[in-house]
């Protein structure tokens, strides 16, 4: 079996510490601890060994080919509904048009190195919860549909190893493989 792996944009720390303010005094919910909320353009659930440096390459030119995004958390929804809700989630505002074409992008790059990506269609996001069992939440859902984040600029993306039940609490432990910038012209620039 391979590595699972994920590609993602990651908030910067004044976004992350905006969000956990306003979450924080709704601490009776089960919420995704700070350090692992990310905004998922691909997930690859087995990801060969012998594929992850083509993996890295295409993912270097599929970033160089786009710009920086604005960004913005802003408003909430839940997975697969509020009313039958699995995952609790804040919505991405601001250049999500361009942040589709890279995700695609992204995504074309990583089948093209044999790393395939789950077949389902991209929603930007930010989950923020994810329940133990289905549950109705449309009240918690109104509770986040109030927030609305500070901007900030997405500059890179990042290549994620998922390994399950290895961090706090049996959680998944993530360790950022390698970097690459938006800088919007055809490039090799990721870092190790």
């Amino acid at each position: 079996m391979g590595q699972r792996m994920f590609v993602a944009l990651m908030p910067p720390a004044p976004v992350r510490e905006d969000l956990a303010a306003f979450l924080e005094p709704r601490a009776e919910h089960p919420w995704i601890a700070e350090e692992q909320w990310h905004i998922t353009l691909a997930f690859m659930a087995d990801v060969p060994d012998r594929a992850v440096d083509e993996l890295i390459d295409g993912l270097a030119s599929a970033a160089a080919r786009r710009t920086p995004l604005n960004l913005q958390l802003a408003g909430a929804g839940a997975f697969p509904d509020p009313w039958s809700a699995k995952v609790l989630w804040m919505d991405v505002r601001g250049d999500v048009e361009e942040l589709e074409r890279l995700a695609t992008n992204v995504r074309n790059s990583a089948q093209h190195a044999g790393a395939d990506p789950d077949g389902r269609a991209f929603r930007p996001h930010l989950s923020v919860s994810h329940l133990r069992r289905v549950q109705e939440q449309t009240r918690w859902v109104r509770v986040l549909d109030t927030y609305s984040g500070p901007t900030w600029t997405a500059s890179e993306i990042c290549l994620v190893e998922s390994h399950l039940g290895s961090g706090p609490h049996g959680r998944p432990r993530h360790e950022i493989v390698a970097t690459a910038p938006l800088i919007g012209r055809e490039s090799d620039a990721f870092a190790e």
